[in-house]
């Protein structure tokens, strides 16, 4: 893991930020879709348009859609919207947001869904659907997606949907051809229903297709089991960011990190204030603890958890807050991606410069600078040199987020923490063999 403190080459400590959002959202309007998608699916295409507006019903019914805010945002960011796949306006809005380059996941209106890719596979991607038309929308996406950021690709990462969960070699043959189209990571289902877990020896071909091509495997929030929420729409709120964490925990006890060890995992748009107890949790069963020794040795892996973390894991942590930066050397300052949410109103656009400042004001600046940008352009591959013109032009200054110019008594203040760090992995927790 790169030492946050250490200073970035050719960056002076007042330089504008280069800033990567690693969670930024883009479709179609989903009837445009059609030209990118198989002929022999367009009949089951106009069906699935069908019911779009029943769709949007049931979520004003359930609480999930608020008419009155809808109203109001689409009125309100009518031109920004249109960004979500219209490259020019895009560009124009990132450069306002002051971010250089992003990581770009499927549908962009996340109010109506009127922008979600054929048969319900952007961010509602799940085992649930029909393995055919799920692999026939996401191919079409896929592709449409691929020219969407050819024309700006020092700008944009695009994400791959991959409904894994369908025939393995059709799904490494998606794998391979997102890759040459020029997409460069891949999001799975956070849930995978009635179909086989993540443990399951099937996907093998899957986590190593993904590792040989350098793509990242990322889960995102969306799906959740809502047929069982009624109109309760806390419940929903208080799970959605549970289901794209679960997958971690069933790859890494099974030995997929520790059988490919080039795999690269990430979570996104669920925050990172739950990876800390869960990680202490984590190794302190691996390493031993006193609730544990019951258990056999766990013989798929060949380290501690958070060796894997920092080896091969990273959290998309959209609209990051100060809570969570609070935890950041639990967490691991290069595992905490920064992202905007664009253009999804649960995000910081078209604030974003306000929000960093008020996040990010009393963090140091080589810290910040990693959870900003750098972090992000080593996991999905972005040209930082290439990118380094854009981020002089549009990129927020230290000064401008509210950061002081004396560094050294910023660092100071954060000493105990980045002291004490993981605590449980000291003498003090672990008193006599690392483990308590």
């Amino acid at each position: 893991m790169t030492d946050p403190a250490a200073p970035t080459e050719h960056t002076a400590p007042a330089d504008p930020y280069l800033i990567i959002s690693s969670d930024c959202h883009a479709g179609l309007p989903t009837e445009e879709y059609r030209p990118y998608l198989d002929r022999r699916f367009h009949r089951a295409f106009d069906e699935f348009l069908g019911r779009q507006g029943a769709r949007r019903e049931e979520m004003t019914r359930l609480g999930v859609r608020n008419e009155a805010f809808a109203a109001k945002w689409f009125h309100d960011n009518e031109e920004g919207l249109r960004g979500g796949w219209d490259t020019a306006q895009r560009l124009k809005e990132l450069d306002g947001d002051g971010v250089a380059a992003e990581v770009v996941f499927p549908d962009a209106d996340a109010v109506d869904s009127q922008t979600a890719a054929p048969f319900g596979v952007g961010l509602g991607l799940s085992g649930d659907q029909d393995p055919e038309l799920g692999m026939a929308g996401a191919q079409a996406h896929n592709r449409w997606l691929a020219e969407f950021v050819g024309e700006n690709p020092k700008r944009h990462c695009g994400v791959a949907l991959l409904p894994v969960t369908a025939e393995v070699d059709r799904v490494v043959a998606e794998i391979h051809r997102a890759k040459e189209s020029g997409l460069g990571a891949l999001m799975i289902p956070s849930m995978w229903v009635d179909k086989e877990p993540y443990h399951d020896r099937r996907y093998e071909p899957v986590w190593a297709a993904a590792a040989e091509t350098g793509m990242p495997l990322v889960t995102h929030s969306g799906a959740a089991p809502r047929h069982e929420y009624g109109d309760h729409l806390g419940i929903y709120v208080s799970e959605v960011t549970w289901w794209p964490a679960r997958p971690l925990w069933f790859l890494l006890w099974s030995g997929v990190f520790e059988r490919h060890p080039g795999l690269k995992f990430g979570v996104a748009e669920s925050g990172c204030w739950w990876l800390p107890n869960l990680l202490w949790f984590m190794d302190r069963l691996y390493l031993g603890a006193h609730g544990g020794k019951k258990l056999s040795p766990f013989a798929e892996l060949k380290r501690p958890p958070h060796e894997y973390l920092d080896r091969q894991l990273f959290i998309c942590a959209t609209n990051t807050k100060r809570r969570e930066l609070a935890q950041r050397y639990e967490i691991g300052v290069d595992n905490i991606l920064w992202g905007s949410d664009f253009p999804h109103p649960e995000g910081t656009w078209p604030d974003t410069r306000a929000w960093l400042k008020n996040t990010f004001h009393d963090i140091p600046v080589t810290e910040t600078r990693r959870m900003l940008g750098l972090a992000a352009a080593e996991v999905f591959g972005f040209d930082t040199e290439a990118l380094a013109p854009i981020a002089r032009r549009i990129g927020p200054t230290p000064a401008d987020l509210g950061q002081s110019a004396d560094q050294a008594a910023v660092e100071s203040s954060w000493a105990r923490s980045r002291e004490v760090g993981r605590h449980w992995l000291t003498d003090h927790d672990f008193p006599a063999l690392g483990v308590s």
